[in-house]
């Protein structure tokens, strides 16, 4: 199973940033693409953000596109979430997970992989 660990969440105004990460070491990540989800109570869980595992390829969700940039750093076994101009609505629960490459080149949609496992997540509060 291919788990990850986020990190980087807490309580941020509207209109601030946070930059979350996700990494493990248990294995290496150059290998996958990773992707960014996201729980807001009461709701579905969604893909917000996916990364190859060279970085040529990046999809975003509508909904934070211009806001949001996903990058990697597969030297440190790391991928990042910078998240600015917060809005309430991107209150959730982030978590990282290894993603399906097909489902992102073709359609441009972030998919867990089979293999993958949901971690405990990073909590994001945007609140004033």
């Amino acid at each position: 199973q291919l788990q990850l660990v986020e990190s980087g969440g807490g309580l941020v105004q509207p209109g601030g940033s946070l930059r979350l990460s996700c990494a493990t070491s248990r294995f290496t990540l150059d290998n996958y693409d990773i992707g960014w989800f996201r729980q807001a109570p009461g709701k579905e869980r969604e893909g917000v953000s996916c990364i190859s595992s060279s970085s040529r390829r990046t999809n975003y969700v509508d909904s934070v596109k211009g806001r949001f940039t996903i990058s990697r750093d597969n030297a440190k076994n790391t991928v990042y979430l910078q998240m600015n101009s917060l809005k309430p609505e991107d209150t959730a629960v982030y978590y990282c997970v290894v993603v399906e490459v097909q489902q992102s080149l073709l359609f441009g949609r972030c998919v867990p992989a089979g293999r993958s496992s949901w971690g405990k997540g990073t909590l994001v509060t945007v609140s004033s």
